[in-house]
């Protein structure tokens, strides 16, 4: 734990499981590991049981039977996300989270298909573009990271006015570093809104969290914990706050 995170004993950070949902669990023990409390949040839910953060995690919800995450967005909880997003609530939402967010238009742009059509699952590198976000403060900017990437409807596309706004705003947070693996436009892995509390992205930090089950990095085979950070640094800015 960092010493921003110190004090966040208490702090509670809600993980959606939709019909689908594959990597709950991890993006809960995640959280967990950044020392804070995992709080399990079901798609029907209500209410957002007090929690000071949310994350929606990755998987195939409802089947992407209509279009990824055009299903959840209906859920009865996204409605209580989305309210509180606009409150400021730290909301992550990771591959199939980023296309819900994108779906409830909490962040600009859409997914579709892999350019080259197929699921791809590999470790990527990534660059931080924006290190001052409610969940990558405790990165730096213009740190190469590198954490799992799995998806075959990961292309994140835009007109040409909102990645110029994206772009003239700071609003992207994350890039492919390398090769572009699913075609995104200008190489986006992930973005933020205005605000900085809401954050979607392609790639899985919560599968890069613990040595010895993370990706290859300088301490040897399966040593890289590059994605613990998006954890504690929603963590680090709950504090602050």
């Amino acid at each position: 734990m960092s010493t921003a995170t110190a004090g966040a004993q208490g702090l509670r950070v809600g993980v959606i499981t939709f019909p689908g949902t594959l990597d709950d669990r991890d993006a809960a023990r995640a959280v967990r590991l950044a020392g804070a409390e995992a709080v399990s949040l079901w798609h029907g839910d209500a209410d957002l049981h007090d929690v000071d953060a949310v994350v929606l995690p990755g998987g195939f919800s409802y089947g992407d039977y209509l279009r990824a995450g055009a299903i959840s967005r209906f859920a009865p909880v996204m409605e209580k996300v989305v309210d509180a997003a606009h409150g400021g609530l730290p909301v992550l939402g990771i591959c199939n989270g980023f296309q819900v967010l994108t779906e409830v238009h909490l962040l600009p742009g859409s997914m579709i298909k892999n350019d080259h059509l197929s699921f791809i699952c590999r470790e990527q590198p990534l660059v931080v573009e924006n290190a001052s976000t409610a969940w990558t403060n405790e990165y730096e900017q213009g740190q190469r990271i590198v954490v799992p990437l799995k998806n075959q409807d990961g292309q994140y596309v835009a007109d040409e006015h909102t990645l110029d706004e994206l772009e003239g705003e700071g609003r992207v947070v994350f890039r492919y570093e390398g090769w572009n693996p699913n075609g995104s436009r200008r190489g986006i892995a992930g973005v933020t809104n205005a605000r900085g509390n809401v954050v979607g992205l392609m790639p899985h930090p919560e599968h890069a969290v613990e040595a010895g089950f993370g990706p290859a990095a300088d301490a040897g085979p399966r040593s890289g914990t590059d994605g613990l950070t998006f954890f504690t640094s929603v963590l680090a800015h709950l504090v602050a706050a």
